[in-house]
């Protein structure tokens, strides 16, 4: 994300030089907002822009969004939505020397993550462009004490999901997935959840965008903010420098070849 802010300032610049060479009759491509906010990757009510959008909603009025994620220089549609769901299997509590007398709420979380072991990820076509879904288990927590049976495990999950699907859909299909392997819905509790965004790549700004970049669409599996600018109406894509599948991995970074080839596109569009 550095990356695209690199590119973002670096491009800030050029503009205010072009600005200050043009005569009364030039004018740039488009009017521009520049938009640099924290907390993007954590649970939604934390988020930097959303934020922006209760405090200032008027600096994001626009008729076409750019978010500088790292998309290797591909421009990606959409994205898809998420949502984290926590289920906590309840056990009883027992010294480990007599382990009868209790219940292992681990060992009775087992079917939870069978199921999600067993789960097959759908691909899913919206508006010509393949959304890839996933649904996994991210983290378990359970136990006290090295002598003490566990009297309640808690398995977090977080399901990516097609655009083509509302946030309460989502839901309900973990909960469907769950509830068909014997988990009791009253245990089943939604902690976070982002809508996804359709392509929108029809809109004339995009295709505008498109043809100024070159760019070939492509899906956004991971969800992006480019959904609070779809539910603002505003037609957005992301397009950034760096390797979306190095995102999270020990090996993260950006190449300078990549800071400079976006930053060349984005000039071609803007300039």
């Amino acid at each position: 994300m550095k990356g695209g802010v690199a590119v973002q300032l670096a491009l800030a610049a050029d503009v205010a030089d072009r600005l200050r060479t043009m005569t009364a009759a030039q004018s740039l491509a488009c009017d521009v907002t520049w938009v640099f906010y924290d907390h993007e990757e954590v649970e939604a009510a934390k988020s930097g822009l959303g934020r922006v959008l209760r405090s200032t909603p008027e600096l994001l009025e626009a008729d076409f969004a750019v978010l500088l994620e790292p998309t290797h220089g591909a421009v990606e549609g959409g994205c898809n939505g998420t949502c984290r769901l926590r289920v906590t299997v309840p056990g009883v509590a027992a010294h480990s020397g007599r382990a009868w007398k209790g219940r292992n709420a681990i060992h009775a979380a087992a079917p939870v993550l069978a199921a999600l072991e067993a789960y097959e990820p759908r691909t899913v076509d919206v508006d010509g462009l393949a959304y890839r879904e996933g649904l996994n288990a991210v983290s378990i927590t359970g136990g006290i004490a090295g002598n003490v049976i566990p009297d309640a495990c808690t398995v977090e999950i977080n399901y990516r999901f097609a655009p083509d699907k509302t946030e309460a859909q989502a839901h309900d299909h973990v909960r469907e997935v769950l509830r068909a392997a014997g988990v009791d819905e009253e245990l089943i509790e939604v902690t976070d959840s982002s809508p996804g965004a359709r392509p929108g790549l029809e809109h004339p700004a995009a295709e505008a965008f498109l043809a100024a970049v070159d760019g070939e669409p492509k899906p956004k599996y991971g969800w992006t903010d480019v959904a609070r600018f779809s539910a603002l109406g505003v037609p957005a894509v992301n397009f950034g420098p760096g390797d979306a599948l190095l995102a999270h991995t020990d090996d993260e970074h950006v190449t300078a070849g990549d800071l400079r080839a976006c930053l060349a596109s984005m000039r071609r569009w803007l300039l």
